[in-house]
């Protein structure tokens, strides 16, 4: 009989990132792909999953509708438990033999969670990263609940084992979305990017910045004048700019208003904002762009593996093992910040760091869910 493996997926860049682990999960002889979506993953506001699954072939087993509107806390609170009652629901009709879940999201917690109290394997990828805010506990806590760690660096390991876990559950593959990186190949016209979104038109053939800047859950009140900074400081560097919404975290709308208000009141002739790109798109786009702004994980990963140089702003990424493509700022100061962006542009490429990349990722992945003994009773692990 082969293994039921179980794959929640909640947001498309997510999807985009687990692409080729499923298509091996789908092809492999000892295993059933199932695929649950859920969460912003089926918001049209954040691009069409299921259009993107059909073109791939695939099909998903499940759709979760748990989010609640609001961009606060409450509502972040309120959708991990509607999720849990969710995902309790599903789990007992496909009856999977492992949920495999990534990250540190308020609604993967929502599914570890119910798995765990209905004693099914859980596979976690990405345990073991440090960020600074509320993502951190919640992705300690995910690691606490899972069986089969999936982790992308040796730091992260390292602290997996700190907490009590096997060793002989810990699998060092790196980072997923790296191998989707290293097989991207295609291009982007600016007409294309010229039609999304609103703002300046910009020419991809002349340097431009990614600016991604999401809100800080434990910074709730802040985020507005955070952004604010941000913006200043983006629009005095007068480069081309692409500046994408933020997530739904708590603060979103904090984040949103500042972008709202800096557009109908400022000149930011040279800035283009953006609600949504198809992952392929992005992935181009980063790999032309000229340097990555903001608090976002890709300028940790993908762009360590790309070389892009990257300002990483606050305390959201606090904690990540960085390459050298990346500067660091503790506080949000305007001067600061146009100093380092210009910095990173006069700099430009870094050599590629292989810190979260290593070969075979989605192989190693699909051949350890086929393979490992599966057990549901945690116990601590005296290392």
């Amino acid at each position: 009989m082969k293994r039921k493996i179980l794959f929640i997926i909640t947001s498309h860049i997510h999807y985009a990132r687990s692409r080729f682990i499923l298509e091996k999960v789908q092809k492999h002889p000892d295993l059933e792909l199932q695929i649950a979506i859920a969460a912003s993953a089926i918001l049209p506001q954040y691009g069409n999953v299921e259009k993107a699954m059909e073109k791939d072939g695939f099909t998903y087993d499940a759709k979760i509708t748990m989010t609640l509107a609001g961009g606060n806390s409450i509502a972040m609170a309120k959708t991990t438990g509607i999720g849990i009652m969710e995902f309790a629901t599903v789990f007992d009709n496909l009856k999977p033999d492992i949920v495999v879940v990534r990250g540190d999201r308020y609604e993967v917690m929502a599914a570890a969670i119910a798995a765990g109290y209905m004693n099914i394997s859980i596979a976690h990828i990405e345990g073991g990263d440090t960020t600074g805010n509320i993502d951190e506990s919640v992705r300690h806590a995910v690691t606490k609940l899972a069986h089969i760690h999936f982790i992308t660096n040796e730091e992260s390991g390292k602290r997996v084992r700190q907490m009590g876990e096997n060793p002989n559950y810990i699998f060092h593959v790196g980072c997923p979305e790296l191998e989707y990186a290293q097989k991207h190949n295609s291009t982007l016209s600016a007409e294309t990017i010229n039609r999304m979104g609103v703002g300046a038109e910009v020419d991809l053939l002349q340097p431009f910045i990614i600016v991604m800047h999401h809100p800080v859950t434990s910074e709730t009140g802040q985020n507005r004048e955070h952004t604010n900074v941000l913006l200043k400081a983006v629009q005095a560097l007068g480069v081309q700019t692409l500046w994408f919404w933020p997530n739904i975290d708590a603060g979103t709308d904090e984040v949103a208003k500042a972008i709202r208000i800096f557009r109908e009141h400022e000149n930011a002739d040279h800035m283009r904002f953006l609600k949504y790109m198809m992952p392929e798109d992005f992935m181009t786009l980063l790999k032309h762009s000229a340097c990555l702004v903001g608090n976002s994980s890709a300028g940790i990963k993908e762009a360590s593996y790309l070389g892009l140089p990257t300002v990483n702003i606050g305390s959201r990424q606090q904690g990540r093992t960085c390459g050298e493509n990346v500067t660091n700022i503790a506080q949000y100061d305007e001067k600061v910040i146009t100093t380092a962006i210009s910095t990173q542009l006069e700099h430009g490429k870094f050599e590629p760091c292989f810190i979260y990349y290593k070969e075979h990722c989605s192989k190693n992945i699909t051949d350890t869910l086929a393979s490992v003994d599966l057990y549901t009773q945690k116990e601590f692990y005296n290392s």
